[in-house]
């Protein structure tokens, strides 16, 4: 994905974001004056000191999605179009919904997409959850992420770890939840896309492939009518998380994030960054399709000499700059999300 700040160059720098204030300049003062005091201060502040695992919603588990994604990692570190790595990643992503597969709800949306490289053979895989109660909720929920890495880095250690695999383990997460628990408000389809990263430079013909591909078969089959909200997961993973709110979002659906994050107690995880953004969700809202980007681009410190991220797109994107906690608050906006659009 790219945004119009990184395109034009004309790079905003964000606000440092979890800044914490040291208690041991407090702690010395306390044992000069009284040694016991400080004693028993430090033992009632030691839970706090030590990070404390996410607490789960119930429903899909920080921690869960974190290990998933090591396995991604592990068995498809690098997935470039026409590599084993990518071809690893898509099988990885179809054996977790082979019951899905086995009950014809498994999609593989296969084409040929024109490239600076030549003619590359992409897909994208589509999981399908229907709504227990249709006659009530007849509509789509979409939730999507893409699962290649970038093309261009294909020739360094590039992983992704924030950049396409925690997101898609996180959906993967979500399926193994609604097979266990059907939709109860709207179907809920689940799309990996291909193809979202540019080839050789960012532009309207060389990105977003999968989802220009897919929102135009989609409109031509008469989908896109269907369709109540797109959610998209990207580079949610961040440590420190700071989620944008996009300007090429639905301002509704924009709206109705800060809800969730209000509801969930997680408004922290929200920036006031409106700075559009060129992503997967861009071809379905251009065809009128409600959209929401849930991206946070500031990935790791500014890198003066680039103009970008010092995580994104470099070798530092590794699952150490991710984290459970942050995986765990993109999944309870997420759940929170698909529940207030079912009660619209």
């Amino acid at each position: 994905m790219t945004n119009i700040r990184q395109s034009t160059m004309n790079v905003i720098p964000s606000a440092a974001k979890n800044l914490s204030i040291s208690p041991l300049p407090f702690l010395r003062a306390l044992r000069a004056t009284s040694a016991t005091f400080a004693f028993f201060l430090c033992l009632s502040l030691t839970p706090a000191l030590h990070a404390q695992p996410p607490k789960s919603n119930g429903k899909i588990s920080g921690a869960a999605t974190y290990a998933l994604t090591k396995q991604l990692l592990a068995v498809a570190p690098k997935r470039f179009y026409g590599s084993p790595g990518h071809a690893a990643a898509e099988a990885f992503i179809r054996d977790h919904f082979a019951a899905e597969d086995k009950d014809h709800r498994l999609e593989i949306d296969s084409f040929s997409a024109s490239t600076p490289a030549g003619q590359q053979s992409l897909r994208n895989i589509i999981v399908k959850f229907p709504s227990a109660n249709p006659a009530k909720k007849d509509g789509i929920i979409v939730l999507g992420s893409h699962y290649e890495t970038n093309y261009p880095l294909k020739d360094i250690n590039f992983v992704g770890a924030n950049d396409g695999a925690c997101t898609t383990a996180l959906l993967i997460e979500f399926g193994q939840y609604f097979r266990a628990h059907p939709p109860q408000g709207y179907s809920i389809w689940i799309v990996f896309f291909d193809g979202e990263e540019a080839v050789k430079e960012w532009s309207a013909s060389d990105s977003l492939y999968g989802s220009r591909h897919l929102s135009a078969k989609w409109s031509q089959d008469g989908i896109l009518g269907h369709i109540k909200a797109f959610l998209l997961a990207d580079m949610i993973g961040d440590k420190n998380l700071d989620i944008d709110l996009d300007g090429n979002s639905d301002p509704s659906l924009v709206d109705l994030l800060k809800v969730a994050a209000k509801n969930t107690g997680h408004p922290a995880a929200l920036s006031n960054d409106n700075t559009p953004m060129e992503d997967d969700t861009l071809p379905f809202h251009k065809r009128g399709v409600p959209v929401l980007d849930v991206i946070d681009y500031d990935y790791g410190p500014m890198d003066d000499r680039t103009g970008d991220h010092a995580y994104h797109h470099t070798v530092q994107d590794t699952i150490d700059k991710i984290s459970p906690q942050s995986l765990q608050t993109s999944a309870d906006l997420f759940m929170e999300l698909i529940a207030l659009i079912n009660q619209r």
